[in-house]
């Protein structure tokens, strides 16, 4: 009669140990899959932010290249075949060399504004803030699960 008894307990203990086990591999298979839409959600920020970084760079380059034409259209009148006379490679380069520079401090602003809404304060979620989300997750079902293997010993 033990023995019938001591084998129905094991048989129960197995079958509720074994749906406690089920149901933690449910578990982290749905934070597996809500991992997965967030990375996605943050891969679909960046290539968008990538696309109007991309778009607001070529604008300012169509538009440093219109100036520096319009530059080298307007100084056409010094070049002259004379001695002393500014070549036109001399005419480009200098025209390059003041709007170019004069872009320059834009597209370092530019890039630390790109840098800077990766810091937050835009009111999307930044990659710090999904990372954060990502690991406290993962922290809260590594502590449920533990928990629950403690409450099966």
């Amino acid at each position: 009669m033990a023995g019938v008894v001591i084998v129905g307990g094991g048989t129960i203990w197995f079958q509720i140990h074994s749906a406690a086990v089920a149901k933690d591999e449910k578990e982290a298979a749905a934070l597996q899959i809500q991992m997965k839409k967030l990375e996605l959600e943050e891969m679909k920020i960046r290539n968008e932010k990538s696309a109007a970084d991309k778009k607001a760079a070529t604008a300012s380059a169509d538009k440093i290249q219109a100036a520096v034409d319009k530059c080298v259209k307007d100084s056409s009148d010094l070049l002259s075949k004379e001695y002393g006379a500014p070549s036109q490679g001399d005419v480009v380069a200098g025209c390059k060399q003041q709007y170019e520079a004069a872009a320059g401090p834009g597209m370092e602003a530019a890039g630390s504004a790109q840098d800077a809404g990766n810091a937050g304060g835009g009111g999307g979620i930044n990659s710090s803030a999904l990372l954060g989300l990502v690991a406290g997750g993962g922290l809260a079902v590594a502590a449920f699960a533990r928990k629950g293997k403690k409450a099966d010993a």
